[in-house]
């Protein structure tokens, strides 16, 4: 079975890159695996505060994922595994990719306008060595494009 990849965050171009992966799910009998990223905070010699912050940040984007799983099982019928990772954004990628061999495709979104975005930067650069392909999807694309190009 096929597996798309996406991380998602609250940005537009995260939305716009996960139903990509969920109408290439549907139209090849694949999947969708989420992975939320919660960036490490930087220490603090107050640890009860630092894991305070951590948790919040937890729990928001378990929420954030959890909508847009919700959102895509309304549109697909088949709901998104969920992953909460914390840690550097390209090494939770890298791990995930390492851990889970079935991934047969990368997919993020591209900011609309300007720079794409940190993790569409490394993983377009990096793409030679990548253990799948790497999709990149426009975050300007309306629906009726996501549906024709996917």
């Amino acid at each position: 079975m096929r597996v798309y990849l996406v991380i998602m965050d609250e940005t537009d171009e995260a939305l716009v890159a996960l139903r990509f992966a969920a109408r290439r799910a549907v139209k090849t009998g694949g999947t969708v695996h989420i992975i939320a990223h919660v960036q490490q905070q930087a220490f603090s010699a107050f640890g009860g505060i630092q894991a305070t912050i951590e948790a919040e940040a937890r729990d928001r984007a378990e929420v954030v994922a959890t909508g847009a799983a919700g959102s895509i099982f309304h549109e697909s019928g088949k709901m998104p595994t969920i992953t909460v990772r914390v840690g550097d954004s390209v090494k939770v990628v890298h791990g995930y990719l390492a851990e889970h061999p079935e991934v047969a495709a990368l997919v993020l979104g591209a900011a609309p306008q300007g720079n794409p975005g940190p993790l569409v930067t490394h993983f377009t650069a990096a793409a030679g060595s990548m253990p799948c392909p790497v999709f990149v999807v426009p975050g300007g694309l309306n629906q009726d494009d996501l549906e024709r190009l996917s």
